[in-house]
């Protein structure tokens, strides 16, 4: 007999005991929670949803699938520079299994314990599979990252390595049929399902970047966001995408270029950083043992330019939108 919706809540998601709690002053129980932001600090909010068939496959595990939705929410905080505190979780499910319900509160809590992120309360229904979170963390008043804080002249920067989830995507896909997946691949595929918030180097990088967002619709779709936010134009020097050594051994070179310039759920940041504070910036990556490369920089105009070798080229990737 599946579990009854109450008995889901109690059984997976509420905890007995937890680790120390920012400002919770009533969680999981009553009609909503009630929260305590830190003296002097802003509170921030993102939320994202996450459907079957859409965002993940049918075949993915339940424990990759909490993971993804609560990354997904924690690289948009790390993009502002924001310290994730509060979750709630909106989960629709087509039926209540109790394998799949116990692997997806494994994979929810290993995520949100490491980075300290309370569930406080949400919501479960019946009805095709869809996941929705809404993270919430604070920063001291003024001092979040934004897209419109670019100026002329800023390095334009990118945290890791592109492309990587694009592939990890594409062996998804595949599954079976093309057998088991070599090392390469399996990292690719990691990347895809278990994507990694730059939650730290973006609280790292406060007061240092002049800008910042998260690189969730690949960067020929995000990077514009980013110029227009600040009235500004960009250019990006192609040839210096970090591309990672599986995607190298996955995929030719144009091939893992177009990854990395239009695929999604990389999740990695994008930031402008003025050229007097960019060995800051690489400091603050290098403490948490972070790569961190200059693509281009950013110009008085409008629009986004590309070359490669100081050839101009237009890229054929225009990045994710879900009604295009």
């Amino acid at each position: 007999m599946s579990p009854s919706e109450f008995e889901i809540i109690d059984r997976y998601f509420t905890r007995r005991s937890t680790l120390p709690a920012h400002g919770v002053s009533l969680g999981i129980g009553d009609d909503a929670a009630i929260l305590r932001v830190p003296p002097e600090c802003e509170l921030v909010a993102a939320v994202d949803t996450i459907v079957q068939g859409r965002h993940f496959l049918a075949s993915t595990q339940p424990r990759s699938i909490a993971h993804r939705a609560l990354a997904v929410n924690l690289s948009d905080l790390a993009a502002m520079g924001a310290t994730p505190a509060w979750a709630l979780l909106a989960l629709t499910l087509p039926v209540a299994e109790e394998h799949w319900l116990s692997s997806f509160a494994e994979g929810w809590f290993g995520l949100a314990d490491r980075h300290r992120v309370e569930l406080v309360g949400g919501d479960t229904t019946r009805g095709p599979l869809t996941v929705s979170v809404q993270l919430m963390g604070y920063v001291p008043a003024g001092t979040a990252l934004l897209r419109s804080g670019a100026c002329v002249g800023d390095y334009l920067v990118v945290t890791g390595t592109l492309g990587d989830a694009g592939a990890g995507l594409v062996i998804a896909r595949q599954g079976d049929a093309a057998g088991a997946p070599g090392r390469a691949a399996q990292e690719l595929l990691a990347r895809f399902d278990y994507p990694q918030a730059r939650v730290d180097f973006g609280i790292a990088a406060r007061g240092i970047a002049s800008g910042a967002m998260d690189l969730s619709d690949g960067l020929a779709g995000d990077l514009p966001k980013l110029a227009a936010a600040s009235g500004l134009a960009a250019h990006v020097d192609i040839e210096r995408l970090p591309l990672s050594n599986a995607l190298r051994v996955y995929a030719s070179e144009s091939q893992a270029r177009e990854w990395a310039l239009g695929a999604g759920d990389d999740y990695e940041l994008l930031l402008s950083v003025p050229g007097a504070r960019l060995a800051d910036l690489q400091a603050a990556a290098a403490a948490g043992g972070l790569r961190l490369t200059v693509i281009g920089e950013l110009l008085q105009g409008q629009g986004v330019t590309w070359s490669i070798h100081g050839r101009a080229v237009q890229p054929l990737a225009h990045g994710f939108d879900h009604f295009r």
